[in-house]
């Protein structure tokens, strides 16, 4: 970028970072760097932001970058932060919470349970921000994100903020697609979630429960991104890759780990590739032995090394 298109990126109140390592900000703690990045002060700074980023500029926006592997060669666009900054949670009315896209999933879970509302609980189990589990419908423990969700902020590179309806979307599995194409890409920057009246204690006594469950069954001691492939339809993506011997294999630092086969752990200092050999190989095992394809639920991006 030539300083006459960096010149009215000056005047703005937020911070950009320049070659920024994305390990620092993944769940993973690999992969290389962010060419540029930017943590906006506010929502209307982010506003003010996006639209003078040059028209071809990829952007990514990242929470807490726990769904997301940058590959070595890093990303070459801008990278904006919102964990910390879009960060408003409040409670509404009776039963609905507004919550920022980058506030942590599991902080909304709690605060709902304070205000004696059921049905976030689930949330206490999505190691992500709001913005993350509204772009991939994350869900666990029988609950999904947009099954709560009333309505939407959006920005687009604009810089215009819409309100959306579940309506305007296609949701799926691990899947969410506006249903009429953007005239420009959107980002979620907020929601509006609806729960139930009900025990708060109860609520706390679940999420207690759900978090025992979540450190019995998966490899917290290390760094890890969560779930990386999609079940199967009437399977488990953990089922196929165990029967396939692949619990415990290992590609430099990065191994499946031996407490569930559906998870890759960071050993210590593991190259984004290591992981995404990993990757790969689950993916092609299990197709050949089973036939069936697994799809990622984790966001690969960036350039190869």
């Amino acid at each position: 970028m030539n300083m006459a298109e960096m010149q009215p990126l000056t005047a703005l109140r937020g911070r950009w970072l320049h070659d920024e390592p994305m390990a620092r900000h993944v769940s993973w703690r690999a992969g290389g760097c962010a060419r540029r990045a930017y943590v906006p002060a506010d929502l209307d700074d982010l506003a003010a932001m996006l639209p003078r980023l040059p028209h071809d500029e990829p952007i990514m926006f990242v929470g807490l970058g726990s769904n997301l592997l940058v590959r070595d060669g890093g990303y070459r666009g801008t990278v904006v932060f919102t964990h910390g900054v879009l960060d408003t949670l409040v409670l509404v009315d009776g039963a609905t919470v507004y919550a920022g896209a980058g506030v942590a999933s599991p902080k909304v879970a709690r605060f709902a349970a304070l205000h004696d509302l059921v049905g976030a609980e689930f949330l206490a189990g999505i190691p992500g921000t709001i913005g993350g589990a509204l772009a991939m419908n994350a869900g666990c423990y029988g609950g999904e994100t947009w099954r709560v969700v009333r309505e939407v902020t959006t920005i687009g590179r604009d810089g215009r903020l819409r309100k959306r309806e579940p309506g305007d979307y296609r949701v799926d599995y691990r899947q969410v697609a506006l249903v009429a194409p953007a005239a420009v890409e959107e980002w979620y920057v907020a929601a509006r979630f609806v729960f139930e009246r009900g025990s708060g204690m109860q609520a706390r006594i679940r999420i207690r429960d759900l978090l025992a469950r979540r450190i019995a069954t998966q490899p917290l001691n290390r760094p890890n991104a969560g779930s990386v492939f999609r079940n199967p339809a009437a399977d488990y993506a953990a089922r196929l890759i165990e029967a396939c011997g692949l619990k415990g294999k290992r590609v430099g630092n990065a191994a499946i780990s031996d407490k569930h086969a559906n998870f890759i752990v960071n050993l210590g200092g593991a190259a984004a590739a290591d992981i995404e050999s990993l990757i790969d190989m689950a993916r092609t095992e299990v197709g050949a032995r089973f036939g069936i394809a697994l799809e990622c639920e984790v966001r690969i991006v960036g350039e190869h090394a």
